[in-house]
């Protein structure tokens, strides 16, 4: 082969990109997999793991947000002491809830945070970062627990819960790169274009309507209530992707290969939780719109 058989072909780039986007796709089907599996589970179980990813998510969270002066080799280990702070406090947390004290999961969870605070001030490094990360990661962690624990009809409310959030993500993602066009907020998210956000939130929407027809409950209630919590989503990444940007980072890490981190992963999830808690538990919302069987 010649040299001018090679000219004007890059074939690695487009390989490497197609490669990552398999990638991405298997990964997402693997981890939904295991998550429906978790959610119509043993409470336990479901709670169990959703400790480990709160762990995960708080040694991204505590990395993300320390100051400069502690991102040096040497500071690590204040950073591991502000992780198994975060991480005991939302055990702790979770079974307390567990055992139907949530009054006492929140206090675990504001001790926690406290404790935070005070471990990272001790250090001059960012403490009411450190202490809201508690609370960024340790009450969504409360809000799935509990609907899959305590909720009536927990289980089916966990999977459309997934269900918005995961149509919410791809239906952005096909529609931004078919349609593109303008962007949302390229200060703080530059890949996100309003083509994209309508199209998730209206993917979410017609999902979830199949969803609860499949039980032949109320639909357009449910997909009024889908376009809502499909908006929540989009804010939950939004801020995340604030915060990334607050402290010049682009993934908050590497761990789900095509995903990024944790946080990059659950971002959506952990704001669409909190709000289907205070929903369910507060408002005594429905969020199947049907019957209790």
């Amino acid at each position: 082969m010649t040299q001018s058989d090679y000219k004007g072909v890059h074939p690695v780039p487009a390989v490497r990109g197609a490669g990552e986007g398999v990638l991405r796709v298997l990964f997402g089907v693997f981890l939904a997999v295991i998550a429906v599996a978790l959610a119509f589970g043993d409470p336990d179980y479901f709670a169990g793991v959703t400790v480990l990813m709160a762990l995960l998510a708080a040694r991204e969270w505590h990395r993300l947000v320390r100051a400069p002066a502690q991102r040096d080799a040497a500071e690590r280990r204040p950073l591991h002491i502000q992780t198994a702070i975060t991480v005991f406090a939302i055990a702790c947390a979770v079974a307390a809830l567990l055992w139907r004290a949530p009054l006492a999961g929140f206090a675990l969870l504001a001790a926690g945070a406290a404790a935070a605070f005070v471990w990272a001030w001790a250090r001059n490094d960012n403490p009411l970062w450190h202490a809201a990360g508690v609370l960024y990661i340790g009450l969504p962690s409360l809000a799935l627990v509990g609907l899959q624990a305590h909720a009536v009809q927990g289980s089916k409310i966990m999977f459309g819960l997934f269900l918005i959030v995961w149509m919410t993500d791809t239906g952005a993602l096909v529609f931004g790169k078919l349609i593109g066009g303008r962007k949302l907020w390229p200060a703080v998210s530059p890949g996100k274009t309003w083509a994209g956000t309508i199209g998730g939130s209206l993917t979410a929407m017609v999902m979830f309507g199949l969803y609860i027809a499949f039980f032949g409950f109320h639909v357009l209630p449910a997909m009024l209530f889908a376009l809502g919590l499909s908006a929540v989503a989009h804010l939950g990444d939004l801020l995340e992707s604030w915060v990334k940007r607050r402290f010049g980072t682009k993934d908050s890490g590497g761990l789900i290969p095509g995903h990024g981190g944790v946080l990059d992963r659950m971002d959506s999830m952990f704001a669409c939780s909190v709000v289907l808690a205070l929903l369910v538990f507060g408002a005594h919302l429905n969020p199947m719109f049907g019957g209790h069987t």
